[in-house]
């Protein structure tokens, strides 16, 4: 899968996604927005506006429809389903949480920062653990 945010211009506007993704696997793009508040019925119309575009201006012609996901802080499930009932496109909508900590499958084997500092300073180990030799 491919990501990048993405900035887009119609009509002299400009227009911010959160998150566009690209699925290679079911060949479509995916459309994230994420909201820091509770669920509100203009939501969906930003994402069905986005998917809209990101259809008519990026897919290409052998593309499956975009699908957008919508992250909010808090979900009402029936304020959503009145709001996408006359939306024909695949929209899903969830609530998120914020954790302190990763679970801890993904705690061991995501890299701590230290090593993510190096890595970015050109200081990493090779992946063998074998110490690194200075040029």
């Amino acid at each position: 899968m491919w990501a990048a945010s993405s900035d887009l211009r119609w009509g002299g506007d400009e227009f911010f996604i959160d998150l566009l993704f690209y699925h290679t696997r079911i060949k479509c793009y995916v459309v994230v927005e994420l909201k820091g508040v509770d669920f509100k019925p203009e939501h969906a119309g930003q994402l069905n506006f986005y998917l809209s575009a990101v259809d008519a201006q990026i897919k290409a012609s052998d593309d499956k429809p975009t699908i957008g996901l919508l992250l909010c802080k808090k979900q009402n499930r029936l304020v959503a389903e009145y709001a996408l009932s006359g939306i024909n496109k695949p929209i899903g909508v969830a609530e998120y949480q914020l954790v302190r900590s990763l679970p801890e499958p993904l705690d061991t084997s995501m890299p701590t920062i230290e090593e993510i500092e190096a890595e970015l300073a050109g200081d990493a180990l090779p992946d063998d653990g074998s110490e690194r030799v200075a040029p």
